[in-house]
């Protein structure tokens, strides 16, 4: 659970899916701006999350909890609060904007299994309740939706056929 924690873990995922846009659209500059939209709703839900929620809401982690009485896995303990998950978040803000660009029932389902997965982890080590999860896939999908939703207009709209044709 540790390892399934960590980001790093997940970058040959993300070169994986940084390919298969690229299979799917066959166009670089268009898999740029899908890119800063990744970046966009990844960004916005950790802020959300972390920037926002955290500081306000002032809920401790489980691990910060002194009336509970957890194993810490490699001394874990996490930031003070946890409310919201910020990985739920943005994990789940990557996979579904993901799974709406790219259509495929498989792919969607590996990545909500990674999802899952990386929630599961979260409450194992004691970073946060389930609600915190439940929270953080939430403001997640919504950027992803909201995300999607805008670059949508975008390819659809004048500005992205000007571009190509050099107008």
């Amino acid at each position: 659970m540790w390892l399934i924690s960590r980001p790093v873990t997940w970058i040959p995922l993300y070169i994986l899916l940084l390919v298969l846009l690229y299979y799917r659209y066959r166009d670089w500059k268009k898999v740029l701006i899908l890119l800063v939209g990744f970046g966009i709703a990844v960004g916005l839900s950790d802020f959300t999350t972390s920037g926002i929620l955290k500081p306000l809401v002032c809920r401790f982690r489980p691990t910060h909890n002194e009336e509970l009485s957890l194993h810490l896995v490699h001394g874990y303990r996490g930031g003070l609060y946890g409310f919201c998950s910020s990985h739920a978040a943005n994990t789940m803000a990557v996979g579904l904007l993901f799974s709406l660009l790219y259509r495929n029932k498989t792919a969607t389902s590996f990545l909500m299994v990674w999802v899952a997965l990386n929630c599961y982890s979260r409450i194992y080590l004691g970073a946060h309740y389930p609600s915190d999860i439940i929270v953080g896939l939430l403001i997640g999908s919504l950027w992803a939706l909201l995300v999607w939703r805008a670059l949508l207009r975008w390819f659809r709209s004048g500005v992205w056929a000007a571009r190509q044709d050099g107008s």
